[in-house]
């Protein structure tokens, strides 16, 4: 007899999720308790691998033109030709690299952003500075004027490494910052948690 009442208790829970009669009551309470500590997310571009590699393949043209070349026909087209070819060789690896790979941490305080598999660049920002974060379910290279660390004066900052979702926080200064991250709506949840009621918003608003 015992086994009856228990049975029709846990008939609601089954089908709460389903019926929407617990569905207000989720983000008041089982949203928060479902936010992590720490929040990792990355998004990774394996394209921007074949652009390294031209990159590598002009820097290895150069050191080959200063090692094998022969110097008696005149050195200045040579030592401009060797520096042309270094010099975008490093250029084209490290904008490369530095944007195959991008990872998020988010915890109580800040938000930060390591590009490349070193962490270079990097970007730190306090949620004391956040006031608000959106998803963007497609963000791309195209709205930006190419990939990387991008910045445009209508529209703020971003880090783009691959098309897709992403996050746009809103900083209290009035700019933006976009990151194109896996698992985007997951962040913006996290972020949103741990925003804090910012000086001057009445209470309960």
């Amino acid at each position: 007899m015992r086994d009856h009442p228990h049975e029709g208790a846990a008939a609601p829970d089954s089908h709460g999720p389903t019926d929407g009669a617990d569905g207000p009551a989720r983000p008041v309470g089982g949203s928060h308790a479902e936010l992590p500590e720490v929040w990792h997310g990355s998004a990774t571009n394996r394209i921007q691998w074949l652009l390294a590699a031209i990159g590598a393949a002009c820097l290895a043209l150069g050191i080959e033109l200063a090692v094998d070349s022969s110097w008696t026909s005149g050195r200045a087209p040579l030592v401009m030709s060797v520096v042309g070819c270094v010099a975008a060789g490093l250029l084209v690896l490290f904008g490369t690299l530095a944007f195959v790979h991008v990872a998020v941490r988010v915890d109580k305080e800040c938000l930060e952003v390591r590009c490349g598999h070193i962490g270079v660049p990097r970007r730190r920002i306090p949620l004391d500075t956040v006031v608000g974060a959106d998803f963007a379910p497609q963000v791309t290279p195209r709205h930006w004027g190419g990939w990387g660390y991008r910045w445009r004066p209508e529209q703020g900052t971003a880090v783009v490494v691959r098309r897709g979702e992403g996050v746009i926080l809103q900083l209290g200064d009035g700019r933006t910052f976009t990151i194109t991250v896996d698992d985007a709506e997951v962040a913006v949840r996290v972020i949103r948690g741990r925003l804090r009621p910012r000086k001057g918003t009445p209470a309960g608003a």
